[in-house]
This record gives structure tokens, sequence and C-alpha cells, in this order.
């Protein structure tokens, strides 16, 4: 099969050298049963490649299975991949098979392979190394014959060195490995993509086809599509639904996309996703040290004017808790009311008794900053991990191993 059929078979459009080169690899490799890393920005369809592997090897009348490795979680992950015995663990009320062995002599797609659990990583590797497994809670080795087809986002080198993933299970992954370019770099498929997009859609809604004007083409293959195809496919529905028109001017269509373009690849932008956490504890630190120097001048404030400062009560307790043996109560009487006691309270035979400190007994530790940090994210979003990830800079499943380590499910 060459590439021409390939496109019509699977619906793929465009004729970037780029893209070119990839399905000619992937066309290559296919007879094989060498693993396959595929690796490009989100959005640019890189679970195409791994389905053109499958139908063109031997193993097309066999299972095709895609996992999405970032959507399941971490205390389950082994369960669904490699299966467990009945009582493994609480809920399991009987055995199941796990992809690997439902896929013996088939294909297996691991998309978003970077989040796998580091114990996870080491079951993987013995599969791919020997073609055996274990169900979690059983002895009993398993054999399968599977090819594996693996797909990431991230900078794996930079994954490796943070300690991320394993190298080891990187080189066995990446025996072949695959990039798909982005749509900011496909210019001439762009209108392409987009008119196939439109005609699905008015196939879809049962509608006219929409089109482009001149200037509209041209902002649309001058914006930078950070989202790629996915991206595109949006835009072009919405537009498809929403406007009653079905040409569609420049003005229309700079509704539809960003105001502001970002050009900056994003395997290596620091998105919210790709945020490093230290980094992101280092600005907690840095805020709270703002925020205790906000706190130092208010309570100034308080002591040079005798306390005639409007205070809600939180802020009293803040305040009090710079005072040695003061405790903090709902109306604290933190200064003295006559200008006598005032003058006692500065008094130098007093001094050591009512000696002004402010002094917070604050955790340097990034773990504790870390774990306040996500507790706090929790509770604004009510418990729900994905907009509190969201909120963090972090993946849904950081998230999840993060809670697990510091117990925060109480």
């Amino acid at each position: 099969m060459n590439i021409q059929q390939v496109k019509q078979r699977f619906k793929i459009i465009g004729n970037t050298p780029s893209l070119n080169r990839a399905l000619e690899v992937a066309i290559q490799v296919a007879p094989t049963d060498i693993s396959v890393l595929v690796t490009g920005e989100s959005g640019v369809g890189k679970e195409i490649i791994p389905q053109v592997i499958h139908q063109i090897s031997s193993r097309k009348h066999g299972e095709y299975i895609a996992v999405n490795c970032g959507a399941i979680p971490e205390g389950t992950i082994d369960s669904e991949l490699f299966g467990h015995e009945k009582g493994s663990f609480t809920g399991a009320s009987g055995s199941r098979k796990g992809y690997f062995e439902v896929a013996d002599e088939g294909t297996i797609f691991l998309d978003e392979v970077a989040e796998l659990p580091m114990q996870t990583q080491v079951r993987l590797l013995r599969v791919l190394e020997t073609g055996e497994f274990i169900r979690v809670g059983s002895s009993k080795v398993i054999k399968t014959n599977v090819r594996v087809v693996a797909a990431t986002n991230e900078n794996m080198q930079h994954a490796i060195k943070s300690g991320k993933f394993r190298e080891d299970l990187f080189y066995r992954l990446s025996t072949v490995p695959i990039t798909l370019p982005p749509l900011r770099k496909r210019k001439e498929d762009i209108h392409l993509i987009f008119r196939k997009f439109a005609s699905d859609c008015a196939d879809k809604y049962r509608m006219p086809v929409i089109k482009l004007n001149d200037e509209a083409i041209r902002i649309l293959n001058e914006y930078s599509w950070p989202g790629n195809i996915r991206q595109l496919k949006n835009i072009v529905e919405q537009i498809s639904v929403i406007e009653t028109a079905r040409e569609i001017d420049a003005q229309t269509f700079l509704n539809y996309i960003p105001s502001k373009q970002d050009n900056t690849p994003a395997l290596i932008k620091d998105t919210k996703e790709n945020i490093n956490e230290r980094e992101l504890m280092y600005k907690f630190l840095f805020d709270m040290k703002k925020d205790l120097t906000d706190l130092k001048k208010l309570v100034l404030e308080f002591v040079s004017n005798d306390g005639n400062v409007n205070l809600n009560p939180d802020q009293k307790n803040m305040i009090s808790r710079f005072y040695r043996d003061v405790e903090p109560t709902d109306s604290p009487k933190i200064l003295p009311a006559s200008n006598a006691e005032k003058d006692e309270f500065y008094s130098e035979k007093e001094e050591d008794k009512y000696e002004f400190h402010l002094e917070v007994e604050e955790s340097l530790s990034l773990e504790d900053r870390e774990k306040e940090l996500i507790k706090k994210a929790l509770i604004k979003h009510k418990g729900k991990r994905k907009y509190a990830a969201s909120e963090l800079g972090i993946s849904e499943r950081t998230l999840y191993r993060k809670i697990k380590e510091y117990n925060l499910n109480n």
C-alpha cells in the first residue's frame, strides 16, 4: 500500500513533506512487530498512526485497543492493563483480563504514555522485553504477543531528566520514532483541511457548505493554530452552525479565533500542563512573602494609630498572632486604651514582657507549600480534581498522585 492509498483509506488530508515522511515510515514499519513511539503536539492527530500501522499489518484481524494512560486513575491502571484476580483489592469481586491479555495477537495503542506511573512503567518494560506479565494479586506468569504503539505530546528527554519517565523504557518504546508536524508547519494543507471539515459539517447538519473569501483564507493560513487540527475542526463546526451566511469574510472569521497569537511550539512552551512543579512552589513562596510584607505594614499602621484602624475580626486575629503571649479572640485587646497604659506598653521596664515581634512560624519546606496549595485548590473547586489540576498547572494524573502521597482524601 502506498501513501496515497493510505490517505484515501484513512481520510488523511495534506501533502506536506513531513506528513508524507511520517506516513511513509508507518507503512514501512507496519509488517514488523517493532515498537513505535509517535510524538507531536496536542491536536495533531497522533491517534491515526497506530490505526494505519494496525490495519495494514498482519495483525489487522486481531484486537486493536486504544488506551488513554492519562485518563485512568493511578490506583487502577495496573488492573486495567494487566488484569487482576478476585480479592486482590477492595472491589475486586472477580477475576478480570487486562488489555494486554485481551489484545493477544493484536495491537495496543498507549496514548499519553508519559503519564504512566513509575510502577506501571516497570511492568510495561517487562512485557516489551519478554512478552510476559502477571495479573494484580496473582503469581502466575501470562504470555502475550502484543504490538505496542505509544504516543505523547511531552518532551521525553525532559521527562527522563526530571525522573518522570524511565530511560530504558523510552528506548524500548521508541525503536522507531514517528513525529507528526504541527498545523502551523503545514501551511499548504490548512485550507484543504478546512474545506474537508466544512464539507463534513454540511453533510452532518444538512446545510450548505461554508466558504472563505480571499482575505479570510489569508488569515486562516497566517494564524499559528496552537490547538492544531483539533482547534481548526472546532472552529469550522462553530462557524458552520452559527453563521447564516455561507461565504465567510475576514471580519467574521476573526470573531472565532483568539486575538493574540502564540507561535511558540507547544512541546517547549510553558503551558499549564508543562509548568514545572518546583517553579510553581517557588512562585507560591514569593506570593506568601509579599502577603507577609503587606501584613507587617498593616500591623505597624495599627500600632502607630493606637489601634484606630478599621479592621475586621479576621484581620485582628491575624495581627494578634504577632504579639507574644496574646491569644487570638473574637475581639482581641491588642493595644492599651489610655496614654498612660500606652507609655507603660512602650516602657523599657516592661519591654521584655510586651515586646512587639513580627515572627511567624513559617515552614520553608516546598513539600509543605505544595501540600497547602493542593488543599486550597481542592477546596476552591469543591473537590473537583480536573479543575483543581488546571488551577495548579499540573496534570490530573500528577494531582491524583500528590493527593495519595499527602493523604488528602479525607
